[in-house]
């Protein structure tokens, strides 16, 4: 690559594209890389501001912009996910199916930290739709050195960086706890939330119980949903820490694996997450949710949920660092999931 005056540029080839902007009409190329460039492109070039341009020596051991961030597209690209052609040196990844969004952040860091090339993404754990940008990537100058990219290769591994999760489908069993409800004192406005939230993804449900505040009969209620076939059982009400809410205590007496009862997420600080083994391969995941999930828009059961559809495990480190973006600001207008809120 070598510059040279512009108006000295015909016949030469572009080693870059050349972006056009025009406000609030056009952002593109005006010019490709690899176009040779004639005697009527020279006005143009300059109105654009080119009054120097690069145009292409090949070098041993010097690799363009689009072959750059075709190496870094490679290092991330997983099952489900596809490429945009090369453009202005970038590449955009996006998710051919709707799924969970993962990202090897260490090794992400130690790419990104190399200097000179970057991978930009959504946040990790993010809930994708079909079709929806997951990442872009390129190189900041027009060449970069092979070697470098050779560095970056090591640095990200053999794994791909990005994966996307499909969601499985997931049959669904709820227990509705409390004497208020069971008793009829009160309507149950708590399961049509979760009925509601549970048609998002693919699901069925294999049932709902209403038991009063007796931990014993909760917790044969769990087990009854998990020998009947349920991938997950959701419980709702009594999980305060008020003499009469016995919830966490029947969870515990399934002989599940607690993973944490709370989380630094408000909404939603006294929930309840589980894993409950069935045999060698199946773990059941047990969600003992609060009261806020029946009146908050967006609370903990939003940010979990996702995970637990993909057999994504969450493990106890993943629920405490939850804390550091884990407060809902309950905006007027919501965006979640493109917002903070839950972002690990």
């Amino acid at each position: 690559m070598k510059e040279i005056e512009t108006k000295d540029a015909v016949g030469h080839i572009l080693c870059h594209d050349i972006t056009q902007i025009i406000k609030d009409k056009k952002k593109d190329a005006a010019f490709r890389k690899g176009h040779v460039i004639t005697k009527e492109d020279i006005p143009v070039l300059l109105s654009l501001g080119k009054d120097h341009i690069y145009v292409w020596e090949y070098e041993e051991g010097i690799l363009h912009e689009n072959e750059a961030a075709e190496i870094l597209y490679k290092m991330c690209c997983n099952e489900y996910m596809e490429a945009s052609e090369a453009k202005e040196g970038k590449i955009e990844i996006r998710t051919t199916i709707d799924g969970l969004f993962k990202i090897r952040e260490k090794q992400l860091l130690q790419v990104n930290s190399q200097g000179e090339m970057m991978i930009a993404c959504r946040h990790n754990y993010t809930r994708v739709k079909r079709g929806e940008v997951l990442a872009g990537t390129r190189i900041i100058p027009l060449t970069i050195k092979k070697e470098k990219m050779d560095r970056a290769k090591e640095a990200a591994g053999e794994q791909p960086l990005l994966s996307v999760l499909p969601f499985r489908h997931k049959r669904v069993g709820i227990v509705t706890t409390g004497n208020e409800v069971f008793h009829g004192r009160i309507k149950d406005t708590f399961s049509p939330v979760i009925l509601e939230k549970m048609k998002e993804f693919p699901s069925e449900i294999l049932g709902q119980t209403t038991v009063g505040d007796d931990k014993e009969i909760i917790k044969n209620e769990i087990l009854k949903f998990i020998d009947n076939g349920a991938d997950l059982v959701i419980c709702t009400g009594g999980m305060s820490v008020d003499p009469d809410d016995r919830t966490p205590g029947a969870i515990y007496d399934t002989g599940a694996e607690i993973i944490s009862y709370g989380a630094p997420v408000l909404p939603g600080a006294m929930m309840l997450l589980a894993y409950y083994q069935k045999n060698d391969q199946t773990q059941i995941p047990i969600l003992g949710l609060p009261g806020c999930v029946m009146y908050s828009k967006r609370t903990i059961f939003d940010i979990l949920l996702p995970r637990i559809m993909a057999d994504d495990r969450i493990s106890r480190e993943e629920i405490g660092r939850l804390g550091i973006g884990g407060l809902c600001l309950h905006c007027e207008t919501c965006t979640f999931p493109n917002c903070g809120f839950g972002k690990i």
